[in-house]
């Protein structure tokens, strides 16, 4: 056992530089906003929640595809829509 060294101070620090801050942009879907804004926030690992004024589909048309391509997701809820970039998850385990 004393060839195991463990330094739980650097430990702890190595943590809490590889866990990195989340932008969450709040916003509504109205189609006031260029498409390619909500993509560029996307791609720069911001997360979005955006209140829907208007069909959903249409609204979202412009920008979901290419959010997808970039690995993020997208999912409605209620009377938003939550965009996330790649490598963050919607966990929706507790919506029933």
């Amino acid at each position: 056992m004393s060839d195991f060294d463990l330094d739980l101070r650097t430990a702890e620090e190595q943590l809490d530089t590889e866990t990195g801050d989340v932008d969450v942009v709040l916003g509504v879907l109205d189609g006031s906003t260029e498409p390619s804004e909500w993509v560029d926030a996307v791609a720069a690992g911001k997360v979005l929640v955006l209140s829907v004024e208007g069909d959903l589909n249409r609204l979202a048309a412009g920008f979901a595809r290419d959010v997808k391509e970039l690995g993020g997701s997208l999912m409605h809820f209620r009377a938003f829509l939550v965009v996330v970039p790649p490598g963050v998850d919607i966990d929706n385990s507790r919506l029933g």
